[in-house]
């Protein structure tokens, strides 16, 4: 890029995040003197500490925008907002150097404009003394499984539990070094999630919340607040993007597992059918989002080097992986601790089946370029360090080498996942898929899922073994409906309400009235009102389902 096209960039981005400021503050004002007067029902309190620094990202105007509806039609609400509350937040850490205190001015700037005319609570922090003197000489393994009794709470606190994947994700790795800098940094995201506790029950025990909306519930900030509301018996919601694009998913479970119910008699018609279809086509292509982020700028086909090999072989096998420090890992690692186990436990497959070749496929997020999410603890490193590729069975393609998954896929005898989309989807291109961690998808029989580590292997070995494996035929049925349910009843769309910014994984509001936030001229946002005020299910009517053009 020349000097000058980096300046337009520069000058769009800038452009760009100065209309989002103002339409924020049109819209704020048009909200203000517009909503209702406020009802006598208890307030609906909101909190998301997690989602940004300066800028607008999708949750951030998920949370956002909900306010902003419910205040219209005279429902209270309580932004509960942080004020250097933390030391250090997750986004703020700083990973050269833990010790660094995180922006909080560039961010304490950015909720006074979010959040202008509204009812905020704010807080700040104050490391607890007591909590000080126990954690000073515990260890990692220690500090992780720390359980702190507060007279507060009949409960203890699952304190290291609440913070830890936030660790692994700031870190953006899984095994955390046992360093003193490691520990600093656990204590003092420790010490955070106790003050949230201690500074969110008390506003929870002064307003009386009907109930809470959070982000996602596994950032400690949030995962703190939403303890402290069970406790105090407050219904609590949570969200996160959904599977189309600028849409919310809402559950009052676990959101990045995405609980789905789905009707055992439900069946999808024809044209459902065929909509499915479309999605799927384009999927294939590589032409989807995900938050705002397209992972597949190109997909490749597989090349002849490939194909040629695989003529050698009696079957080929690939072997799909995960980003390691993904919040979805929380929920994942059931049968195994954590992913690279489960490699390792595939690579002595590798090693005894020389007849066959095996595909190792890098997650295309493990080491996403532009952004500071590279994983430092990859599958990469991993191949390197287990000398993979010395292997003569073994083909290993890196995150950032875009040859089609789906091609690997038609070409399989069976593919091996973790917890990965791309097992929902080879089942729904018929091949019998082998999962080694719980996904959002495994809570329908949809794949193969053994119940420990020992069946996993008793069945790779049955599969590598077998002239034909048979798939289940409800396994397709549950793929279909499953997926369906995903894409159009449990996505629920505000595309309306926000584009995209030139930087990635940001949003800008778009221009609409404050009349289009109300919940009778938003089926959407209908049926966020429903859910938090009368606790019905985050699910679109069939009607409201739109073709994706």
């Amino acid at each position: 890029m020349s000097p000058t096209q980096s300046f337009l960039k520069r000058a769009r981005l800038w452009i760009a995040l100065r209309q989002g400021r103002q339409r924020i503050q049109r819209i704020s004002g048009q909200v203000d003197r517009h909503a209702l007067p406020s009802s006598t029902q208890q307030p609906v309190v909101f909190f998301n500490a997690s989602t940004r620094l300066t800028g607008l990202s999708q949750n951030a105007a998920f949370s956002l925008l909900t306010a902003w509806s419910l205040r219209l039609v005279g429902i209270p609400v309580v932004h509960f907002v942080c004020r250097a509350g933390m030391s250090p937040c997750v986004l703020g850490t700083n990973r050269q150097d833990y010790t660094q205190p995180p922006p909080c001015q560039v961010c304490v700037a950015q909720s006074k404009r979010l959040y202008t005319r509204a009812d905020i609570h704010e807080f700040t922090y104050r490391a607890d003394q007591a909590l000080i003197t126990t954690l000073e000489n515990l260890t990692n393994e220690e500090l992780a499984n720390l359980k702190y009794q507060d007279p507060g709470f009949i409960t203890p606190i699952p304190l290291g539990a609440l913070v830890l994947p936030s660790l692994r994700w700031a870190l953006r790795r899984h095994t955390l070094p046992d360093d003193q800098p490691t520990r600093y940094l656990l204590r003092q995201y420790i010490l955070s999630a106790f003050n949230v506790i201690s500074k969110f029950t008390g506003q929870l025990r002064a307003l009386k919340p009907q109930s809470v909306v959070i982000f996602n519930g596994i950032m400690y900030p949030e995962a703190a607040a939403r303890w402290a509301a069970r406790q105090l018996g407050v219904r609590t919601f949570a969200h996160e993007v959904g599977f189309q694009p600028f849409s919310v998913f809402f559950t009052d479970g676990e959101p990045t597992a995405y609980p789905i119910n789905i009707p055992e008699d439900f069946e999808l018609t024809s044209a459902q059918n065929a909509l499915l279809d479309a999605y799927l086509e384009k999927r294939f292509q590589g032409k989807f989002t995900m938050a705002g982020i397209r992972f597949w700028p190109e997909m490749r086909k597989l090349d002849g080097t490939l194909l040629q090999k695989a003529k050698g072989f009696r079957q080929v096998v690939p072997i799909f992986t995960n980003v390691i420090y993904d919040t979805s890992q929380v929920h994942a690692n059931i049968i195994f601790p954590q992913m690279f186990a489960w490699l390792d436990q595939a690579l002595e497959i590798i090693r005894s089946h020389p007849e066959t070749m095996f595909v190792i496929r890098a997650h295309p997020d493990e080491m996403r370029p532009g952004t500071a999410k590279q994983s430092n603890e990859s599958v990469h490193d991993w191949v390197e360090a287990n000398q993979v590729t010395a292997l003569s069975n073994v083909v290993f393609i890196d995150s950032q080498d875009y040859i089609s998954s789906y091609e690997l896929i038609q070409r399989s005898k069976f593919v091996m996942v973790y917890n990965s989309s791309i097992g929902l989807e080879a089942t729904l291109m018929g091949k019998p898929v082998l999962c080694a961690g719980k996904a959002r998808y495994t809570q329908y029989p949809t794949v193969f899922f053994p119940s420990d580590s020992v069946d996993h292997r008793k069945k790779a070995l049955e599969f590598l073994d077998a002239e034909k494996i048979r798939v289940p035929p409800q396994y397709l049925r549950n793929a279909r409906r499953f997926l369906y349910y995903q894409l159009y009843r449990a996505s629920i769309p505000l595309v309306g309400y926000m584009q995209s910014l030139p930087r990635m994984g940001f949003v800008q509001l778009s221009h609409f009235s404050w009349k289009e936030l109300l919940p009778e001229n938003s089926p959407s946002l209908q049926v966020l009102h429903k859910g938090i005020l009368n606790n019905e299910p985050f699910l679109l009517p069939e009607l409201e389902i739109g073709i994706p053009s």
